[in-house]
């Protein structure tokens, strides 16, 4: 619940646009009112963070078919770790409020929100998976906050990100404040089980579906949850980094198609 003027107790210190935005017009609806003086600082991605890969080359060729000249290029692929007060701007006020709304339903915000990231100017909520509707409800009902749309929810595959190899991304737009957040959700390949948000955000329902096609994250709840691309029978989920990407069967109810490299030589 909200006071008189829409807001919870801050638990972090926040500037909210109250100084000078240093030539920042929001022209790019991202954070309008950032104040980038030096004690108000958004969190920088930088060299920090979490690795997830090392990448060597530069497509993944590793037979030596690599003719680009980057074969012998070694890059670390990280994700960006938690960003440290003040967020900047609105980002502060969004994460006070999410924050003092939770506490007013005895939920402690360190069980729900593993991390808040600030990367690129965009604020993510990385939220633990048996906490996600909860959050979701939340945002979406507390006054202050009014995110009344999620946009659609897709996924990523970190097939090295032990524990925690599927993630779930929701894009959840306030069209009352004009405000664009994210929520990141993980789960393992062992588990790959995340609630559902069709019963906060209805729209959900064929993006949870589209989802689970392809990435095989099963959304528990969803009201009809089946393949939406690829036939029922189906082997596997295409968009998964260990998918076999060529010389494979085309497997449909009752038949098969061979491999493309099986199916016809031109030489």
């Amino acid at each position: 619940m909200s006071d008189a003027n829409g807001t919870h107790g801050a638990k972090g210190s926040s500037n909210g646009g109250n100084g000078p935005n240093n030539g920042v017009n929001g022209s790019n609806g991202v954070n309008p009112e950032k104040d980038l003086s030096a004690s108000n600082l958004p969190g920088q991605r930088g060299q920090g963070g979490e690795e997830v890969r090392v990448q060597r080359g530069m497509f993944g060729a590793n037979n030596g078919g690599d003719t680009s000249g980057y074969g012998g290029l070694v890059r670390s692929v990280r994700l960006p770790g938690a960003a440290s007060r003040p967020y900047g701007g609105w980002f502060d006020e969004v994460a006070d409020e999410l924050e003092g709304a939770l506490e007013e339903q005895g939920l402690l915000p360190d069980n729900a929100i593993e991390k808040t990231v600030v990367d690129r100017d965009e604020l993510t909520f990385h939220i633990e998976r048996e906490h996600l509707p909860r959050v979701a409800r939340t945002l979406r009902d507390d006054p202050a906050l009014r995110f009344e749309l999620c946009t659609g929810v897709s996924a990523v595959h970190y097939p090295n990100d032990k524990g925690r190899e599927l993630h779930a991304v929701y894009h959840l737009r306030s069209i009352t404040h004009n405000r664009l957040i994210r929520l990141e959700v993980s789960a393992p390949d062992a588990d790959p089980h995340i609630p559902s948000l069709v019963s906060v955000y209805p729209t959900n329902d064929w993006h949870e579906r589209e989802t689970y096609d392809f990435f095989g994250i099963v959304f528990d709840g969803h009201p009809a949850l089946t393949r939406i691309m690829m036939p029922d029978d189906w082997q596997g989920h295409p968009q998964r980094k260990d998918y076999p990407l060529g010389g494979i069967p085309v497997e449909y109810k009752g038949a098969q198609i061979p491999a493309p490299d099986q199916r016809r030589s031109y030489s």
